[in-house]
């Protein structure tokens, strides 16, 4: 069963990857640099790692539901703050 939920989890972070990959091919408002996969890639698996922590180590469902939750809020805050700089922190270089 881990073994299962790793493989879905890995798949949907490689097909999140190659979507930007296959949208450079067609336009011109993709425009993505290996900085920017090797972050996104950080991000997803660094997530996507976490996860699998909280799924194999609480056993009630309403906390995996509620710490997963709050793992991918946090990457979609962090995401956001990098795509368009939202908060104005100097993490995003602003």
């Amino acid at each position: 069963m881990k073994l299962k939920r790793r493989i879905y989890i890995l798949t949907a972070i490689i097909l999140l990857l190659v979507l930007p990959l296959i949208a450079m091919q067609f336009t011109n408002e993709v425009n993505w640099s290996v900085f920017d996969f090797g972050i996104a890639a950080i991000l997803l698996f660094g997530t996507g790692f976490l996860c699998e922590v909280v799924l194999s180590s609480t056993k009630k469902n309403q906390y995996r539901f509620l710490f997963c939750g709050v793992l991918l809020l946090l990457l979609f805050l962090v995401w956001a703050e990098l795509a368009v700089d939202i908060f104005g922190t100097p993490f995003a270089g602003s």
